[in-house]
Formats: C-alpha cells, structure tokens, sequence
C-alpha cells in the first residue's frame, strides 16, 4: 500500500512507522556492550537474527552494523564467530562420509533392517566451503595486526572497550 501525501495515514501505517527503526538511527542503540553480546550469542547460534533477537536488536539491523562498521573490530570478530565452530561442523560431516548414516527398514510398522547411506557430496561442499570461509585476510592496519583473527574473546573484548574503527584504539594511545 502506498502513502499518498494528500491522504491521511492510517493508524496501522503509524504504528508501523513507530515500530520500525530508522534506517540511520537504529544502528545508534547498537552499544559496544550490546555488540560483545550480539557477537557472544553469534558464535553460540551461528544464527544473526537469533543473536539480533537476544539483545532487543533486529537481524536487518545487525547487517546495517556491520556494513557500516565493514573492516573493523566488529566486522573480524563477526567472521570469527562463524569461524570458531567450522572446524566441528567439518568433522561431523567427515565422521558422517566415513561411516554413512542408517537408514531403517519397515514393513507393517515394525523394524526389519537397516542400511547404510554414504554420500560424500555434502563433506566435499563443506571441504570447500571451509577452505573459502577461513581464508584469513591480511591486516588492514597496525593494530588489526595485533589481534589474532581466531581470537574471538579478544576481538569481542576489542568491540566492547575500543572504538569502532581500528585506528581508533592507535590514535588514543597517541594521545596519551
């Protein structure tokens, strides 16, 4: 439905246009401390809108953050969560190609046997999905250097207590 500047908006439209967040300030509520959770709940869910959702914040909102903040703190530590747990999930999907998964037989509601399935195209696809997602980029600046791109306590601990570019932390430090 669209607004028309002559017609008055209805009282759903309002509502509407009251819940949803701007597409500028939304990403203002996003506090470092919020961000450490967001990005603590990330690496636990490895799900954006579930870890949007357990700090008040919306999936969409979360992806406006991290475009804005690409390249910087929030942004490594975000590829680090999703990293952290690939490692498991390619061991799984090796243990199930080794061994195939069991698939039962029926017939008239009871048991009568089994049979192993073996299908190596989802390992080979996560083999080169990981080799894809863990390639590590060299760092962009002086301090990004410092911090180990596999070191998520480190880089959460970065987006809680620095600024949210990696200068910032460098230029601080200049101050002083």
């Amino acid at each position: 439905m669209q607004n028309h500047p002559h017609l008055p908006a209805t009282r759903a439209q309002l509502r509407d246009e009251a819940r949803a967040p701007s597409e500028t300030g939304d990403t203002a509520h996003w506090t470092p401390a919020r961000q450490g959770e967001f990005l603590r709940a990330l690496a636990a869910s490895h799900c954006v809108a579930t870890a949007a959702r357990s700090v008040g914040m919306s999936r969409q909102s979360a992806y406006r953050l991290r475009n804005r903040l690409r390249g910087g703190p929030f942004d490594s530590a975000w590829q680090c969560a999703f990293r952290r747990q690939f490692d498991t999930l390619a061991e799984i999907a090796l243990e199930r190609a080794v061994n195939g998964r069991e698939v039962p037989h029926y017939y008239k509601g009871q048991l009568v046997g089994t049979h192993r399935v073996y299908d190596g195209r989802l390992t080979m696809a996560l083999l080169t999905m990981q080799q894809r997602l863990t390639r590590l980029k060299d760092p962009a600046s002086d301090e990004e250097a410092l911090y180990h791109p596999d070191d998520f306590a480190a880089l959460v601990q970065r987006v809680e207590q620095g600024g949210e570019e990696w200068a910032d932390e460098l230029a601080e430090e200049a101050e002083e």
